[in-house]
């Protein structure tokens, strides 16, 4: 026999029959369908809503709703101070490549991002996906020029 999509049937005890409530005494489940006698949870549309406490101020309510929570999708560089620029060449095209071959970036991961610490006395072409506004002011004042990436 070959097996098709109009010869699948499930495994014998994998689907039971619904129960059907409130069909009278000799149906088992008749007049209250098993949920007692009364309160909130035998009435008719019985779930509360998610997250309800009783009237208790919910957690959701008590919680603080305040800074620093950590980001969903955070962006995440390899980050180069403008002072770990300075022993490299005059003149020279910066990239994360080329910091790389020259030792001043150990683990590239992310892309480049370039940060304002320190002074930079060498004038260079910086490639990078993002700058820092000092970072890109103490580039140009040195003569060189920032690119950035897509």
């Amino acid at each position: 026999m070959t097996l098709r999509l109009d010869s699948l049937k499930a495994n014998l005890g994998a689907r039971r029959r619904k129960l059907r409530k409130g069909r009278g005494i000799a149906a088992g489940q008749g007049a209250s369908c098993g949920f007692g006698m009364r309160g909130q949870k035998s009435r008719s549309g019985r779930p509360t809503r998610p997250g309800f406490e009783g009237g208790q101020m919910p957690l959701y309510r008590r919680v603080p709703k305040l800074k620093h929570f950590p980001l969903v999708n955070p962006k995440a560089f390899t980050l180069v101070n403008v002072s770990a620029l300075n022993e490299l060449k005059e003149g020279s095209t910066v990239n994360l490549d080329s910091l790389v071959k020259n030792g001043v970036v150990t683990s590239p991961k992310h892309p480049l991002k370039v940060l304002g610490n320190g002074n930079l006395k060498v004038k260079l072409t910086v490639q990078a996906s993002a700058f820092t506004t000092s970072a890109r002011s103490k580039i140009e004042a040195a003569g060189g020029s920032c690119e950035l990436l897509a």
